[in-house]
Parts: C-alpha cells; structure tokens; sequence
C-alpha cells in the first residue's frame, strides 16, 4: 500500500539528498533505489501468494486466510494490483534503459539488434539478491566474498571494500541479468527472441504503470491540502482564515514544489515511454 503513498516517494527522494560525502570514493557503497531485484523479489513472492490464495479459495470468496491472517477480497485485489504495477515499473524501467543509446536516443534497426541489446552483459545476479547494510547485490556475489575471505584468499579490509565497491559499479548489470531472467516467468516473453511488439507490450504495460503511480502519489499529496489537514490553522476565524493561515505556512497545492515534480514526472517518463515505442514502430 506504501508503494502509491507520498511518505514513501518523499523518503526515496530524501534519503539521496541527505548524501553530503563529498569524497568522490566513498568507503560505504549504498543504493538509493526503491524498486530493485531486492525489492522486486519480495513483490513476486507476495504476487504469487495473493494469486494462490485467490485460485485455491475461489474469485468470489468475501475473506482470505494466510496463516493467521484474514484479507478481504478487496485488500487482495488491490494488493494484486499494486505488486503488479510496481513489477511492470521495474522490468519497463530496466528494459529501456537497456536499449537507450548513451546520448538518451533509440536507434534499432533491426530485432536482431534489439535481441543483442538485451543480452545481459554477465552471468552474476540470476538469482537471490540481498540489501547489505545499503549495498543491494546478488546473494551469490556476498556468499564468495565470505569464502574468498574465509579462506584466506582476501587478506585485508582494503580488498573487502575493493570487492563491494565492484559489486557497486556493477549494479546495473547485474540487475538486467536478473530482469532477463525473469521476463518470461512475469510475460510469457523469451527475451531471446523477443520481438519489436513484445518490447512494445512490455513498455506500454510500464507507461501505464508510471503514470498510475504517479497520479495515486498525487492524489494522497493533495490530502495534505483539504481542510481536514489545517487542524490548528486560523483557530480565531473562520473558514477562509483557516486557510489563509494554512498557504502561509504550507502553501497550496498549485505552486507545492513535490506536486510539480510528479507532475513533471508524469511528462518525463510518458514523453520517454512516447519516443521509444515510435522508435520500435519504424521499425516494423
């Protein structure tokens, strides 16, 4: 439910600005990311579990019951529904960011071209992930790192951070190897041979889920401005008092400068959405 509130956008901007190491090496290696395969992982479990409980007790069932818990079909729809918003997001975010040029432009003339794109750089980050103290990598990278220093083979605390600092830099490889791997459990799409209209259907799916989000974020900023939030504001007048008393503290929602930024947001990533699949479309 935290996914379309805007405690949870605001902590995920936040956290990233509070960063104020000037050091252009910095000795802690932390990802600001919300949605990783670290995350992601988690929303596909939960997914598959609301999809169980849902297929062994029928549709049309009033409560569900996960070990002692009790979901309402309502709660498990919408559950559904945001975990699989979140993954659209994911996936789509991690797929065009893999077939963008450099320079932010999309020049593919060919599935062929498109398919050689898409193969993921390394093997590392198929599977489990895990969040290390801010450093999000892949369980198996962890695991020899312990062995490698178990063992003797890594001697001094200099090779450990040299070891998270490549984890680090390596992070987006890693984490397409793991979107490859998982496109055809989430779509039905090899992504060996993935064609311009599955590319299509996977970045249409995450411009839906983009502009969704967003617009769920903004309505919850806009409850920040109703009347029933100026509590305590113009407590010697009126209605308009109140108000007034409230835009001088907070302002309004018009000029509130995290509103815009959805809003600007929205305008981004569907013009982004827009470019690619005409780029995809000339294609064809």
């Amino acid at each position: 439910m935290n996914l379309r509130s805007v405690g949870t956008i605001r902590d995920a901007q936040k956290w990233p600005k509070r960063d104020g190491r000037k050091d252009p090496e910095k000795l802690d290696c932390v990802n600001f990311n919300l949605l990783s395969p670290f995350t992601i992982q988690k929303m596909m479990k939960g997914l598959s579990t609301l999809e169980n409980l849902r297929a062994s007790s029928g549709e049309l069932s009033d409560l569900y019951s996960f070990h002692s818990t009790k979901i309402t079909n309502s709660s498990l729809k919408k559950g559904i529904k945001f975990y699989t918003i979140a993954i659209d997001k994911f996936i789509g975010n991690s797929l065009i960011s893999r077939i963008q040029d450099p320079d932010g432009e999309f020049s593919i003339s060919s599935e062929e071209e498109l398919r050689n794109r898409l193969k993921p750089d390394s093997p590392i980050g198929s599977g489990e992930w895990v969040d290390v103290s801010g450093l999000i990598a892949p369980k198996s990278e962890i695991i020899a790192l312990m062995k490698d220093v178990s063992s003797g083979y890594i001697k001094s605390l200099e090779e450990v951070n040299e070891a998270f600092a490549t984890m680090h830099k390596n992070y987006y490889s890693y984490e397409w190897t793991w979107a490859f791997q998982h496109i055809q459990e989430i779509y039905g799409v090899n992504p060996s041979k993935m064609t311009f209209e599955d590319a299509k259907s996977i970045i249409n799916r995450w411009k839906d889920a983009v502009v969704s989000l967003d617009k769920m974020v903004y309505d919850d900023a806009n409850k920040e401005f109703n009347l029933a939030s100026m509590t305590g504001y113009g407590a010697d007048g009126g209605k308009e008092q109140k108000i007034q008393d409230f835009e001088q503290v907070r302002g309004d929602v018009e000029n509130n400068e995290f509103v815009q930024s959805i809003l600007r947001h929205i305008e981004i990533k569907t013009d982004l959405g827009n470019r690619a699949l005409a780029a995809l479309k000339e294609c064809l």
